[in-house]
């Protein structure tokens, strides 16, 4: 038998025997395995490509046809690039059903097919248009109960919590009665009403054609191919197609920086996931090796060479790291497929309109083998220094009982300083690079270092141990006597408290930037009414069903600006607001819609508003006094003014935007008419305010100012749950290792009349030491490294200023709790002596 078949055989019985050892560090070095394959898993399968969701993309037809928005141009690439609205309101006429098929050829049979929304009170629900009885439509959503509607009928999917024979009730239109309960077969989240003649309500500006629009489905004579798009796209038509899909032509991308960043965002995260697996297994690999030090002593004497002694504890590491590799491998793909299915069933992460999707099962094969194979090696790196120290253990020394002496290098220290300074160095240009990337790889210099001088750290600590009480002193300095395997679990708590903090800053900054970023022309609360192009009468009567519909609700005017020829106008200007360009449209009213806008009476505002003054709650809007406004229309040619303006304070911190009095805007040569509502009134879930006003005309628009809604990213305390089990598994492994060590003090300690409970306190020292010490070092490292980050994640441009904010609970958590659950665990850690054998 070879000598590796040997060490396999060896290691396989050693891991068998020891099963508590073996599977902490199969947890260890599998944990980061499954939870990547996991990750990779999901966002596979959640990735729905062109040609997976072709089916519920068009059905059975052979292209989707969807009109675009008066006023707006459309040129479609092979890349996927389209451009937006017009600038210069250029209006393309919309083309009939007989003139898209006559673009199409001869013999192209055409079914309506649109998409929108439904409004539903004051929910607005997703909706589809068409006949799904219609054979061009199967396939796109699946019939779960009941049957297709047919006129004057929906379907609606199981999200809206309807059954077959109840009742919708649009806002402003009939109740139509539920036929079945349909499922899109990528989203099975999505709420959307279906039916052949819905109330579709209109649309607000321009929309991605890929999501709504009005439109038909095609089934053509000859496949619609990326020649046809062209003319088709100046006829206003958003196009997609089997065989755009099939073959999409897309244009070879050059190598450019981005690859770089990617590169090294790669490298640095295999290296830290390599580095926290190594020194959290590291320990648990030391303590196999000093329970079988007698072992690999009577190996090295009847003849053992110090190679057999080193595959020997290297084939610990390959039987546990590939164990531990395959079983992570094969949970974290059964997790990524379940997980895929929980997100896509139950919305979450639905940042996209319609919800998460969810596809066929997908496994990336080859990144999953990679990260498996990232584990095999974790599993050998983490056992070469135990099998170093094999190979280099004296056989009389351990065969006598004696405990190896332990030799220092001085220069280790004076590497990890250079390696830490580097770091530094390298930190404070990467704060001002673009991206994060580069941050996070200097924060592995920064690591490494600190890995290096952290038996240095642990020895200097030390000297600490005289003015503590008897069990932590005697802990203290057993963990620098044994400062090896010590070194190692506090490298591991830093390195993992490091990253967390670090990333903890970043995505609180990120946050609370988001939220300063956040603007609103209007205070929070307010509910707006906007009409469109109206007579007055039309008007007149909206504004008095308004009035009618909130009774004793003040309601505020706003006007809108025409010029002589009857053409609507949009008074802007252009700010920086937190670090970005923001366009804002200026109000037009009078000292009611001022007292709104500020929340109260400002005497010398409505003194300037009077005056003729335009009033501005942006600081850096005014220049010398002065307010640049650009008049634009959508059919006439645009302005600029320049207005006189004075500063005032709004009623919330985040508003911004100007109130023009119409005198103002009357001497610049526009007549104003009243077409804005305002008024500080939230409406109930129960009101039929937008149904009423639908009934008037349907040019009215309501929005109501929510004010910032998000909350801090739920991520942030995943991270510490990912820490709290990293943390405390790392610590009770050297604990164990450290009660296995001290077992001749505890002997003695007990003999001379300790009670349990001190013994106890000492084993829970060692936990204690190592996880506060390696929480306080990553404490700094991490803050140095989050605050750098958070210069990349929160600024937009030259000139603005990052935003740093630290989660103090967060943290407090983390450089507190942390060390404090580790000790309590190690608490009830076992450390009642074994029996001795004597001899009578």
């Amino acid at each position: 038998m070879s000598a590796v078949l040997a060490a396999l055989r060896i290691a396989r019985r050693s891991a068998w025997r020891s099963r508590g050892r073996s599977a902490l560090i199969m947890v260890m070095i599998g944990l980061p395995v499954l939870v990547i394959t996991a990750m990779l898993t999901l966002f596979a399968t959640m990735s729905v490509t062109g040609r997976e969701g072709l089916v519920a993309e068009l059905g059975a037809a052979d292209a989707r046809l969807t009109q675009i928005p008066e006023g707006s141009v459309i040129h479609q690439e092979p890349n996927g690039a389209i451009s937006g609205p017009g600038d210069d309101g250029a209006a393309l006429s919309r083309p009939s059903a007989a003139e898209v098929a006559a673009l199409l050829g001869p013999g192209t049979r055409l079914i309506p097919f649109s998409t929108g929304v439904l409004r539903l009170g004051t929910e607005r629900v997703d909706a589809l248009e068409g006949d799904l009885r219609d054979p061009l439509t199967r396939g796109m959503l699946t019939l779960r109960e009941g049957r297709f509607p047919s006129a004057g009928e929906v379907a609606v999917t199981p999200a809206l919590g309807l059954r077959s024979g109840d009742l919708l009730r649009p806002s402003g239109a009939a109740p139509l009665t539920v036929a079945g309960v349909v499922e899109h077969p990528h989203r099975p989240s999505l709420r959307q009403v279906v039916g052949p003649d819905l109330p579709l309500a209109p649309l607000d500006g321009w929309g991605s054609p890929g999501e709504y629009g009005i439109g038909w489905l095609a089934d053509t004579p000859k496949p619609v191919t990326w020649a046809e798009v062209p003319a088709l796209n100046r006829a206003g038509l958003f196009v997609t197609s089997r065989a755009m899909v099939a073959d999409p032509l897309r244009t070879p991308v050059r190598a450019s920086a981005f690859d770089v960043q990617s590169m090294v965002g790669v490298g640095a995260m295999v290296i830290m996931v390599v580095l926290v697996t190594v020194l959290l297994a590291g320990p648990a690999f030391a303590v196999g090796l000093r329970r079988r030090r007698r072992e690999l002593a009577e190996i090295a004497a009847q003849g053992g060479s110090a190679g057999h002694l080193r595959t020997i504890v290297l084939a610990d590491g390959l039987v546990l790291g590939g164990a531990a590799a395959l079983v992570a491998t094969v949970l974290g793909i059964g997790a990524g497929m379940l997980g895929a299915q929980i997100a896509a069933r139950w919305g979450v992460g639905a940042g996209a309109r319609w919800g998460p999707t969810v596809g066929p099962p997908d496994v990336p094969w080859s990144p999953v083998l990679s990260v498996a194979a990232l584990g095999l090696l974790t599993g050998l790196v983490a056992a070469l220094v135990p099998a170093v120290q094999a190979a280099r253990q004296d056989t009389a020394t351990v065969l006598a009982g004696r405990a190896p002496a332990v030799a220092d290098r001085p220069g280790w220290p004076l590497a990890g300083a250079v390696l830490v300074l580097a770091g530094l160095g390298a930190t404070v240009v990467a704060r001002r690079q673009p991206g994060s990337v580069w941050v996070l790889a200097s924060a592995v210099l920064v690591l490494l270092g600190l890995v290096v001088m952290t038996p240095w750290l642990v020895g200097y600590t030390g000297r600490l141990a005289a003015r503590l009480r008897l069990p932590l002193r005697v802990s203290v300095r057993d963990a620098v006597r044994h400062r090896s395997r010590t070194a190692s679990a506090v490298a591991a708590v830093m390195a993992v408290t490091a990253t967390v903090t670090a990333m903890g800053i970043g995505t609180y900054s990120e946050y609370v930037d988001r939220r300063d970023a956040y603007t609103s022309a209007r205070p929070t609360g307010t509910l707006a009414i906007w009409g469109g192009t109206m007579a007055d009468a039309t008007w007149d009567k909206l504004r008095a069903t308004t009035a009618s519909q909130l009774p004793g609700v003040p309601l505020a005017a706003g006007f809108q600006a025409k010029d002589a020829q009857g053409r609507r106008y949009a008074l802007r200007y252009t700010v920086r607001w937190n670090g970005t360009r923001t366009r804002r449209t200026v109000a037009i009213g009078d000292q009611a819609l001022l007292r709104l806008l500020q929340g109260r009476h400002d005497p010398q505002a409505a003194a300037a508003l009077a005056s003729g003054k335009a009033v501005v709650f942006d600081a850096a809007a005014l220049r010398d006094g002065k307010l640049a406004l650009r008049a634009s229309s959508t059919s006439g040619p645009a302005r600029k003014l320049d207005v006189p303006a004075v500063l005032a304070t709004p009623a919330d911190k985040h508003q911004g935007g100007a109130l023009l009095p119409r005198t103002l805007v009357e001497q610049a040569g526009f007549s104003t008419a009243e077409r804005q509502l305002y008024a500080m009134h939230r409406l109930s879930a129960d009101s039929t305010l937008w149904r009423d006003l639908t009934k008037v005309t349907p040019r009215v628009t309501i929005a109501a100012e929510e004010g910032y809604r998000n909350v801090p990213d739920p991520g942030l305390w995943g991270w510490l749950g990912g820490a709290l089990v990293l943390v405390v598994g790392g610590t009770l492994a050297a604990t164990r290792l450290a009660a296995a060590d001290m077992l001749p003090e505890r002997a003695m300690m007990t003999a001379i009349g300790a009670p349990p409970r001190t013994v106890r306190m000492v084993v829970a020292g060692q936990a204690l030491y190592i996880s506060a010490l390696g929480a306080l070092v990553g404490l700094v490292a991490g803050t140095v490294t989050g605050v750098a980050l958070s210069r990349p994640m929160t600024t937009h441009g030259a000139g603005d200023l990052a935003t740093i904010a630290i989660p103090w609970p967060f943290v407090i958590a983390v450089v507190v709790g942390l060390p404090v659950l580790a000790t309590a665990a190690a608490l009830i850690t076992r450390t009642r002596l074994p029996l001795a054998r004597r001899l009578l």
